[in-house]
């Protein structure tokens, strides 16, 4: 064994983050345990606890690398709003952008930041970041708050919907539509909603089962909504 081999290479806490990622990255956060992950790096299990203190403390690592990546200067080519200038709404939907790129990159990180209680350091400098970005586009402090509630989860990069249609958008057009038929009777919005969907019409509606689509809708929406109360909002923030 050299001195180049990863299994001689001193633990830290960064070092320890980094494989489990790659863990979930490749295999799904249910294949991260300590086992595993000192079987991985080449070391005893027991000397992770070295450097994390147990699985909550991992997993908080983990999000917090993932987090801690979106850097406001992370603007891909057609994040920014056209005709904004840059602007503080170009600024945070880059930024929020980021966080969705981040996402879906480590898939399995919603679900660890939906399952936190609390807000981690690199969580609240982001939150921090943000609102830095709306203070410096003409945002009261009260109006900055209202629109980091209203932003929500999107700030991260998800969205947390009010229920999951993934399984019946995967059975295709067919069987979609065969199940809006049958609702029909009950819940003729619904339905004929659901038949937009599965017809694919050149429509919002029907090219709404796009996920990136819905993201990318929503926070366009709230942007621009939140550019109207900015500009119509007292002087005094009251």
């Amino acid at each position: 064994m050299t001195d180049d081999d990863p299994g001689r290479r001193p633990l830290s806490r960064d070092r320890v983050l980094r494989a489990a990622v790659a863990l979930a990255d490749e295999h799904g956060l249910d294949a991260v345990s300590m086992r595993r992950l000192g079987q991985g790096l080449g070391v005893d299990p027991m000397s992770l606890y070295k450097h994390v203190a147990n699985k909550d403390d991992l997993l908080d690592g983990m999000v917090d690398l993932v987090v801690g990546s979106v850097e406001a200067g992370d603007t891909a080519v057609g994040d920014a709003v056209e005709g904004d200038g840059g602007g503080w709404k170009g600024a945070l939907r880059g930024r929020v952008m980021a966080a969705r790129r981040a996402m879906l990159a480590h898939g399995w990180a919603k679900r660890v930041l939906e399952a936190r209680e609390g807000a981690s350091p690199a969580v609240m400098r982001h939150y921090d970041a943000v609102a830095g970005i709306l203070r410096a586009g003409g945002f009261t402090p009260d109006l900055t708050h209202h629109a980091l509630h209203v932003l929500g989860s999107r700030l991260l990069g998800f969205s947390q919907e009010l229920f999951d249609d993934s399984a019946a958008l995967a059975e295709g057009p067919e069987v979609l539509e065969l199940h809006a038929r049958r609702m029909a009777g009950q819940f003729p919005h619904l339905a004929e909603m659901m038949l937009g969907i599965s017809h694919d019409e050149a429509t919002v509606v029907g090219s709404g089962c796009d996920d990136q689509f819905e993201f990318t809708f929503a926070i366009d929406l709230l942007l621009d909504g939140l550019e109207r109360l900015r500009d119509a909002a007292p002087a005094d923030g009251h």
